[in-house]
């Protein structure tokens, strides 16, 4: 397929690497608790998750900036919930969940066995639409940094996956080609098409149980990786 292609390895980081919805369900565990917002964790996950999905893509497509995505999808789920609380006290929550979020380190099974393996064979970056101040917390608690010799965000890009711009950035930082790349990613939207739209090949790892597609190769668990590389 691209075994013989590939030499630089791109991953997406949260939802791919970093475990991200278990993270965050124990951060919010924390500060709701320690601030006495008396709602049960369950509830507010279930409106939480798909509410901070839909935000990040008006937030990827520039509709929204990060200081409004970080309020609304906390007010979005408090208005949902019909619970009282202040603006004050939504915007200390979301400074709070960022400060703790990179604390906790969980990470899909087999991560460290993968980037174990593949880290001998090809060079591995990361690209990542998730804010500079915590990606590099994240990974440095979880244990991953050091796999990785380019770390590209979208901050330091000037835009968000899937604009061709941060992808031709991070294989400019790598020094490969597109036909030299391999880009394994949780969003269909921003990892795979954006990625192919620029020439590298992909590997969908799908974390959100989406249905069966045409547009690449699909994997489940990231074990399956050594069956490509």
């Amino acid at each position: 397929m691209f075994r013989n292609q590939v030499t630089d390895v791109f991953f997406d980081l949260d939802h791919t690497l970093w475990d991200f919805e278990r993270n965050s369900a124990l951060t919010f565990e924390k500060i709701l608790g320690e601030n006495g917002i008396a709602v049960e964790l369950p509830d507010f996950l279930a409106v939480y998750v798909p509410a901070n999905l839909a935000f990040w893509k008006l937030y990827r497509e520039e509709k929204i900036t990060k200081s409004e995505l970080r309020y609304q999808r906390l007010k979005t789920v408090f208005d949902s919930l019909k619970y009282p609380i202040s603006d004050e006290m939504i915007n200390h929550l979301s400074i709070e969940y960022i400060e703790h979020l990179p604390s906790f380190n969980h990470l899909f099974p087999n991560v460290h066995e993968i980037l174990q393996y593949l880290r001998p064979k090809y060079k591995l970056h990361i690209i990542t639409n998730g804010f500079q101040e915590i990606q590099e917390k994240k990974m440095k608690n979880a244990q991953i940094h050091g796999y990785f010799d380019c770390i590209i965000n979208s901050e330091m890009a000037g835009v968000k996956k899937p604009n061709p711009l941060i992808f031709r950035l991070a294989l400019q930082a790598a020094q490969t080609l597109p036909n030299s790349g391999l880009m394994i990613g949780d969003s269909l939207e921003a990892d795979i098409l954006g990625a192919q739209a620029v020439g590298l090949h992909t590997l969908h790892f799908n974390a959100h149980k989406e249905p069966v597609h045409n547009y690449c190769r699909i994997i489940n668990d990231l074990s399956e990786i050594k069956s490509f590389l």
